[in-house]
């Protein structure tokens, strides 16, 4: 029986492509609830603690899985910090960075596509919003119905995504940044500040 080694590997390794193969697939085979990382270290060969230092935390790891150099839950986690009265233009602000960056952009777009032609990553992208990001907005934002509220202004976003990167709808698909934080955080600060 070969057993595994705790520590870094000497010499060159594939450590981390085969991490991401096997996070790929147990993703679009399990969904993003059903993946754990020990799992995913089992199937790659390597110890869990290799996939935390490379990644950082299950949504890192999905992340860099499905090719997200904008990975969602980690630029939610940034836009967190900081004061709550400003916390919709800082929201719609990042996902207009996110997805209007070039390089970024583009696997963002790719991972929406592959949503909308295929269930299993539809189901995969769903797990992930729900508990990483409506999740995580409900828990910053506490009080009186925290998930419905994250939920719709997840909602708002996701319209603002699809009509302007996927469905390239104008004005919304030539408007500068500052243009549509201006439009879209009044309607955001309604349903996130709302007590």
């Amino acid at each position: 029986m070969n057993k595994r080694r705790r520590g870094r590997p000497s010499g060159p390794t594939t450590a981390r492509a085969d991490i991401l193969d096997a996070a790929r697939r147990g993703f679009l085979e399990h969904g993003y609830a059903g993946t754990t990382l020990r799992a995913v270290a089992a199937e790659a060969g390597v110890d869990a603690a290799l996939i935390s230092y490379h990644f950082g935390s299950k949504s890192g790891l999905f992340g860099a899985s499905m090719g997200l150099t904008a990975n969602p839950p980690q630029v939610l986690a940034a836009v967190l910090e900081g004061p709550a009265a400003t916390l919709p233009e800082r929201l719609v602000r990042a996902v207009l960075g996110a997805w209007d960056d070039p390089e970024r952009g583009l696997a963002l777009r790719r991972l929406a596509e592959g949503a909308i032609r295929d269930p299993e990553v539809a189901r995969l992208f769903r797990e992930m919003a729900e508990k990483e990001m409506v999740g995580r907005i409900a828990d910053h934002l506490g009080g009186r119905q925290a998930r419905a509220r994250a939920a719709a202004a997840a909602a708002q976003l996701a319209g603002l995504i699809f009509l302007r990167y996927l469905l390239r709808v104008e004005p919304f698909a030539s408007a500068s940044a500052d243009e549509l934080a201006r439009q879209l955080t009044p309607a955001l600060r309604m349903v996130l500040l709302a007590r």
